[in-house]
């Protein structure tokens, strides 16, 4: 799956479960990982997990992010173009998915904002940081369920957490497939981790039992093997754009293909996190040009 030495990779929702899990196994073949996760408490211990995993020319480091916040991203994506010139690496790891409508502090629903939103405004403000990297999105076979509204990404109408959670996971292929049409310099990807043992759906009621106790779940380190396999399998063994299950290229569900929805969901997208007209960040303090 490759070697990672000197490579730097952020890894988002590195607090707990397949994000901490591929944390440690970049740590383990080399990288300089950056750990990104909202508990701080949690953030720490995860820090000090994958430190034990890491080489001592390549430390990790953590930085703290509430994705219900957008300018908490922005604020995020400062510091780690300010840390990391160059990121190898960048996977979109973190979400969730709520039981009931709610809204941000940005008056975005939260599922959408912190599944889609909220990366989707990160990589864009590091394009420049990964020029000749790679994006890895955590998708899911959930994208069969729900449609993706994109002139309604804030779910207005009758609210069905799963629907809107799937709705969100479309989000994540389309973005994927939409960035390695507009960037040439960065290859993009999404994919399926299978159903993890995780806490998952936390407060949720059946979906944080389900992910708890339920039989046959992967692991953790199961469910981060295609990401890591993603991020450094030679570039003649990916097809860029594509939705991939167990390392495997597969074809998503129809709407979560749909060439058109793809690119009016970037542009929307760019109008409600307030990107467009907006340069990446490229100054030498980390600050966003513009």
């Amino acid at each position: 799956m490759g070697d990672f030495t000197g490579k730097v990779v952020v890894v988002t929702g590195a607090n707990s479960g397949i994000g901490l899990a591929a944390a440690r196994e970049f740590a383990r073949r080399g990288a300089r990982v950056g750990l990104v996760g909202r508990d701080v408490g949690r953030l720490d211990a995860a820090l000090a997990a994958v430190r034990a995993e890491a080489r001592p020319d390549a430390a990790p480091e953590a930085f703290q992010c509430d994705f219900c916040v957008l300018e908490d991203v922005r604020r995020l994506a400062t510091a780690l173009a300010s840390a990391y010139p160059s990121i190898a690496v960048l996977c979109n790891n973190a979400g969730g998915v709520q039981h009931s409508r709610q809204l941000t502090v940005d008056h975005h629903e939260v599922t959408i904002q912190a599944n889609h939103l909220s990366p989707f405004l990160l990589t864009n403000l590091l394009r420049d940081q990964l020029r000749g990297g790679r994006v890895v999105n955590t998708a899911s076979t959930a994208h069969r369920y729900g449609q993706l509204d994109a002139d309604d990404l804030d779910c207005s109408g009758r609210y069905r957490a799963m629907a809107v959670y799937g709705a969100s996971k479309q989000a994540n292929i389309l973005f994927a497939a939409e960035a390695a049409r507009r960037w040439s310099e960065i290859l993009s990807f999404s994919y399926h981790p299978g159903v993890v043992r995780s806490r998952f759906g936390r407060g949720n009621g059946l979906f944080e039992t389900f992910y708890r106790v339920a039989p046959l779940l992967r692991t953790p380190e199961q469910g981060a093997d295609t990401m890591v396999w993603l991020a450094g399998a030679p570039r003649s063994q990916v097809d860029n754009g594509a939705y991939y299950v167990n390392r495997s290229a597969r074809p998503p569900r129809r709407h979560a293909a749909d060439g058109a929805l793809a690119a009016k969901l970037w542009e929307v997208s760019e109008v409600m996190v307030g990107l467009a007209g907006e340069e990446a960040i490229t100054s030498p303090d980390g600050t966003p040009a513009r």
